[in-house]
């Protein structure tokens, strides 16, 4: 097992904020509310939870960083999605933050403590296993530590909703690449989707050549777009 290097944050108006990469974790004017806005409903995951005969559902995320995102998808999930169905989240991190800094991080959201005390509990679990379950295991939890093309390409189950996330395309170009957006291709069904807070042009591009239909809508807070979409080529189904 490759030696796991922990994130260098410095704090910034109580905010982490990330030193090799000189960016934030989320958005300075409400981070909670940014996740919402970008990925759960850029996914329409609230319309999507609520199908009775929804049984399982596989989100995957590039960047898990303070695992707001992953907190605010199953605090939805619990409370959209039928009651015996499974959450299967999966999330790619290649420099995971410590258990006092996430710990930290956490405590700007008190309305999370309910869905934060028990993820912080498993937390030293997860990095050293890679798979917890929480929630009364309607939700696994799998945390892949490494270069997120490298760590994809280790995946042979669908996804069927894709959160984006991660540092901005100009502060780490190197995660935002062609060989990434295939792998996403062949992790993806007819039905998946996409959300992404960036609009950059390359990811775009990156994006539509590697089969999937994409969608500008109003940016969070200053950003003026983001992108969101589907999984268009059906026919790299299989």
């Amino acid at each position: 097992m490759p030696e796991v290097i922990n994130a260098t944050l410095d704090w910034k108006a109580g905010q982490p904020f990330a030193s090799a990469f000189q960016d934030v974790y989320f958005s300075s004017d409400n981070g909670l509310h940014e996740t919402e806005y970008v990925f759960l409903q850029g996914n329409d995951l609230g319309k999507r939870w609520q199908e009775p005969d929804l049984a399982a559902f596989t989100i995957t995320e590039t960047g898990f960083g303070t695992g707001l995102n992953f907190l605010c998808a199953a605090k939805l999930w619990l409370e959209a999605a039928p009651e015996n169905a499974i959450l299967n989240f999966i999330s790619v991190e290649k420099y995971p933050l410590t258990l006092t800094d996430i710990t930290t991080a956490l405590q700007l959201w008190p309305q999370l403590s309910n869905w934060t005390a028990p993820f912080l509990t498993q937390y030293i679990t997860l990095l050293d296993t890679g798979t917890i379950r929480l929630y009364n295991n309607r939700v696994q939890l799998t945390l892949m530590l490494g270069d997120a093309y490298e760590q994809l390409c280790q995946r042979f189950d669908k996804t069927d909703a894709w959160f984006l996330d991660g540092f901005s395309p100009a502060k780490n170009p190197d995660m935002w690449q062609t060989a990434m957006f295939e792998q996403m291709a062949r992790l993806s069904h007819s039905g998946s989707t996409f959300a992404t807070f960036t609009s950059a042009g390359m990811v775009r591009r990156g994006l539509m050549s590697a089969g999937f239909k994409v969608y500008k809508r109003a940016g969070f807070g200053k950003k003026r777009e983001m992108l969101h979409g589907r999984w268009a080529e059906v026919c790299h189904d299989g």
